[in-house]
């Protein structure tokens, strides 16, 4: 599967958060390519966005048995039976309104939302999928023994044991202990999705029964009751029936690969995991994106030696030639390049941009200065296109007869328009404008210098 993905058609769902109890709505709409996956606390002032992404991640100890995230004072708790049900689908980008604290903890599994995600449509977008191809091994593991281990691997491949004999010596039986699984998932996107479907979505959370009061205690499993909880007394379950008879390491993936999606990119690699739980999991995904910021840090400055010269590039292509990222990189597409004459862009305004939770959030408009970013990222990748400028960096020195004559709000394409009016060795002067449905809303002469 090339191509990002989002849904076809706005669905919703409601539930009761497993930990807090609460009644929750959520509303899944289609988002951009390349805006991910975000959350938006609907029940908030100013309805903060929180995008899933390891830079948004709660910490949490050993024993808080939930993945979260967050922004400012705005949470968004158990996400990840949520977030495996996307990786399953194929979803890379998707508007989520909640209008409480928790996911929904449906019947304890990943299968409702996959369901209710896949029944709205899939649609494929024009701009190519995120990967992250692991390079060398990295290795995790707890003060309770729990390991995980991630290989080099060409496709994304997980094998869990799950053996909590020791732990749970002094806590009663173990949970059908051990079991072991191993799960292929490959390029096929058609094949990932009932492979998950069939092997991992149904797969429900469980506990021990001598553990259920430990946990209210703690404010959690306020929402848990025998339908949505595997509870396991001994070698019997409380008032239910298993789904697969190693249903328990099933669900350990499933929780697995709801974390890793975190990651903002399909992984590909080879994850070994021993009684790993989020605690480990976090810690490994922190790890994959330190070793991510290291390989795009090195290969930022300049093209591959192998890069052609383009006319069309998508966000891949942008962010091998400028080094801005996320939030600040302005540009989503070139349709248009002709070297050292003219360059036209796209940045798509959503509500997720980060400038909106602080720039009139009551009223969103996107700010006249990043419009003008906007049109100077779009100059500089138009003079760090050619070949005998890889490797730089275009600095913007300069801002002449700007004029703003439109405001630009969420769901607004900009086309940002640049013509080369001067260009020398190290230096540039453009004319740019930035369009909505061929209307001007902001024009600037630009200087840069090249370094």
């Amino acid at each position: 599967m090339d191509f990002q993905q989002t849904i076809k058609k706005e669905v919703e769902l409601k539930g009761v958060g497993l930990h807090s109890g609460e009644v929750v709505k959520l509303k899944f709409k289609p988002s951009l390519p390349d805006s991910g996956i975000n959350f938006v606390r609907t029940d908030l002032p100013g309805k903060p966005v929180i995008k899933a992404d390891v830079s948004n991640l709660l910490e949490q100890s050993r024993e808080l048995r939930r993945t979260s995230i967050g922004r400012a004072n705005a949470e968004v708790h158990t996400i990840e039976h949520l977030l495996a049900s996307l990786f399953g689908l194929g979803i890379d980008n998707l508007l989520i309104e909640i209008d409480g604290s928790e996911v929904p903890g449906m019947d304890g599994s990943a299968l409702p939302f996959f369901e209710l995600l896949e029944n709205a449509g899939i649609v494929k977008q024009d701009v190519r999928r995120k990967f992250f191809q692991v390079r060398e091994p990295l290795f995790i593991q707890s003060p309770d023994d729990a390991t995980l281990v991630i290989l080099p691997h060409p496709n994304f491949k997980v094998s869990y044991t799950l053996d909590y004999s020791p732990f749970y010596a002094l806590r009663g039986n173990p949970p059908s202990s051990p079991q072991h699984l191993i799960i292929n998932f490959f390029s096929d996107g058609e094949e990932n999705k009932k492979i998950f479907r069939e092997e991992i979505a149904p797969a429900r959370t469980f506990c021990l029964k001598n553990e259920v009061e430990r946990l209210r205690k703690d404010g959690l499993g306020k929402g848990a009751n025998y339908e949505n909880t595997l509870v396991v007394d001994g070698d019997k379950i409380v008032n239910n029936k298993l789904r697969f008879e190693d249903e328990f390491v099933r669900h350990k993936i499933l929780d697995l690969i709801g974390d890793i999606y975190l990651l903002g990119a399909s992984l590909k690699g080879y994850i070994i995991a021993v009684k790993s739980g989020h605690w480990t999991n976090i810690r490994l995904l922190k790890k994959i994106e330190k070793q991510e910021e290291k390989i795009r840090e090195a290969g930022v400055p300049s093209f591959s030696s192998g890069y052609p010269f383009k006319t069309v590039l998508d966000s891949r292509d942008i962010q091998e030639i400028l080094p801005h990222r996320y939030p600040f990189l302005l540009v989503d597409k070139i349709l248009e390049l002709e070297e050292d004459k003219r360059i036209v862009g796209i940045k798509n305004v959503t509500i997720d941009d980060y400038f909106f939770q602080g720039h009139f959030p009551g009223h969103p408009v996107m700010p006249g200065v990043l419009i003008i970013e906007a049109l100077a990222q779009t100059a500089g990748i138009l003079m760090l296109s050619k070949k005998e400028n890889r490797g730089k960096i275009a600095y913007f020195m300069g801002i002449d007869k700007g004029k703003f004559r439109q405001r630009v709000v969420p769901g607004d394409q900009l086309r940002l328009e640049v013509k080369v009016m001067r260009l020398r060795k190290n230096t540039g002067q453009v004319y740019t404008r930035a369009l909505v449905e061929e209307k001007i809303v902001t024009e600037a002469n630009l200087m840069f210098a090249l370094g």
